[in-house]
């Protein structure tokens, strides 16, 4: 009894051997390389998660009572990375408070910022 199986990748009958996969050691390759790919993008997603929640736990532990105002290079020094958020939030008198989940921060003069936490008119016109 001989079963039709198909590559794969391609969708092409399979000749040979009845553990085969593909077709052929290019479809094999382009199959593997976007596994890699695919795999490459899931470590980057799993690197920006795990920053996001480094610097949310940072602004929770310089500003346990949810405002504070301190150096800069506490945060910096502390592992904050500013390149991480999930939210930018502008009040009206045009100040931009850069959230990361339920916290966030304003950059100050002087190199201070002042951490704040999330409240829901936040919400409203972010």
């Amino acid at each position: 009894m001989s079963h039709s199986r198909t590559c794969i990748q391609c969708g092409t009958a399979i000749v040979g051997r009845s553990d085969k996969r593909y077709c052929s050691d290019p479809c094999r390759h382009l199959a593997n390389n976007v596994i890699k790919q695919r795999n490459q993008h899931e470590r980057r997603i799993l690197q920006i998660n795990t920053a996001l929640r480094r610097n949310r736990s940072i602004l929770k532990r310089l500003s346990p009572q949810g405002k504070t105002t301190l150096p800069r290079q506490y945060l910096e020094l502390a592992g904050f990375d500013f390149r991480y958020l999930t939210q930018v939030y502008r009040t009206r008198k045009g100040n931009t408070y850069h959230l990361c989940y339920d916290y966030g921060y304003l950059l100050l003069p002087e190199e201070k910022v002042l951490i704040v936490n999330w409240q829901p008119y936040m919400d409203e016109h972010s």
